[in-house]
């Protein structure tokens, strides 16, 4: 006796149904001028294409029929390519320009159609609206500013595909380019630049510099750059700082900040960054300098604020230096005992000006800043907020004077 096993080859498939979407802003401007074409006429905007097909937008200032002439302007979406039973979801909206944000939205994206979506089977099928505003109204309203309209129209073609099974599965690793270049750094295969930074001596490629720098650009390959350099002294930084900036400029990634321990008075981390901040200033490494302005963000304490406010103003670090001025204006009495802050006394009197501008703000919202005096120094007239005290101004070292509540 034979048995015979049949084997049965089970495959699925699936139809996606998806809409391809493009969007085509239309500025009327004139539209007095356009008035009185008569009925039937209209202004074309330019041709743009959604789902490889070609559209444009009619707008007919005398409405599209003659019975609507007089009331209506008329407004419509048409195809302008050859196609065949093209189905396609519209959205029209005419903006207002009061800033209010009242617009004028007939969109089929928003809600289920009845029918699905509209066929347009032949070129120059249109759709839109014969009446689709009232001209008097149109003419007294916020969507009409300075003789001009501005409408936005968005199309989605419908598109259908068959999804099979894959008949392959090959696991693609991530993106290890910076690690490649890491360990080309470490390598120090193929340098042909050397940094002598205070004791240490540091190998590069100049290529990979100046395609990460403007300045080493300028530096090794600009109009006084010298191409045949091979060694460049650098002063006014720190070698572990340089090091650290060169991993950045290998690997695209900070330094691991939890190598640095934290003291009783400083974190060492904040001062790295710090360092880190000034060396992405000095060499154009924005995306560098913007990580350590976030990270400083992050760890704002009382200790550091001082030194951190005076850094982002020093390096046009603009969130940077609001969070700083926000966070000591809050926590005054400690900031002023900081060793950072006699620094600020001595060197920086715009920025206690900003200080106590921001202090009067945070009190006059309600908020209580609590503020130590001390003998000598400048923002002595900062004291204690207390409720029902009389109002008196306070000098300010640069002539502006801040009302405080005293």
């Amino acid at each position: 006796m034979t048995t015979t096993t049949s084997n049965l080859n089970n495959s699925s498939s699936k139809s996606i149904n998806e809409t391809v979407n493009g969007s085509h802003n239309f500025t009327v401007r004139g539209y007095s001028l356009a008035k009185g074409m008569g009925p039937g006429k209209y202004i074309c905007s330019d041709i743009f294409t959604v789902g490889g097909y070609d559209w444009a937008v009619y707008f007919y200032p005398d409405g599209k029929n003659v019975e609507d002439s007089s009331v209506y302007v008329s407004v419509f979406i048409a195809l302008a390519s050859e196609g065949t039973d093209v189905r396609a979801l519209f959205e029209l909206t005419l903006l207002d320009q009061s800033g209010k944000g009242k617009h004028k939205v007939h969109s089929h994206f928003d809600r289920a159609l009845e029918g699905g979506p509209y066929t347009l089977k032949y070129r120059g099928s249109m759709w839109g609206y014969k009446r689709f505003f009232r001209r008097a109204t149109l003419e007294t309203s916020d969507y009409l500013r300075d003789d001009c309209l501005s409408m936005h129209c968005t199309v989605g073609v419908v598109r259908n595909r068959v999804e099979g099974p894959k008949l392959y599965n090959i696991p693609i690793p991530p993106p290890d380019i910076g690690q490649g270049l890491k360990d080309l750094f470490d390598s120090q295969l193929g340098c042909d630049i050397a940094f002598q930074v205070g004791d240490e001596n540091f190998k590069a490629h100049k290529l990979i510099l100046a395609a990460r720098s403007p300045v080493f650009r300028a530096m090794f390959f600009g109009l006084v750059g010298d191409t045949s350099m091979d060694k460049v002294a650098l002063e006014d930084i720190e070698p572990s700082i340089f090091k650290d900036m060169l991993l950045f400029i290998y690997t695209d990634e900070l330094p691991d900040l939890q190598e640095y321990s934290c003291s009783t008075s400083t974190c060492s981390s904040a001062v790295t960054l710090h360092h880190l901040l000034a060396a992405s200033d000095r060499f154009g490494l924005d995306r560098l300098k913007q990580l350590c302005e976030a990270k400083l963000c992050e760890e704002v304490t009382v200790e550091t604020v001082a030194t951190t406010l005076s850094l982002a103003d020093q390096h046009r670090c603009s969130h940077l230096k609001a969070i700083c001025l926000k966070f000591a204006a809050a926590h005054l009495g400690e900031v002023m005992q900081s060793e950072g802050f006699k620094y600020l006394e001595e060197s920086c009197q715009s920025l206690l000006s900003e200080l106590l501008e921001t202090v009067a703000s945070v009190d006059d919202k309600g908020g209580q800043t609590v503020a130590s005096k001390r003998s000598g120094s400048s923002i002595i007239g900062i004291a204690v907020a207390a409720e029902g005290s009389a109002a008196v101004d306070s000098g300010i070292p640069n002539g502006r004077r801040t009302r405080r509540r005293l």
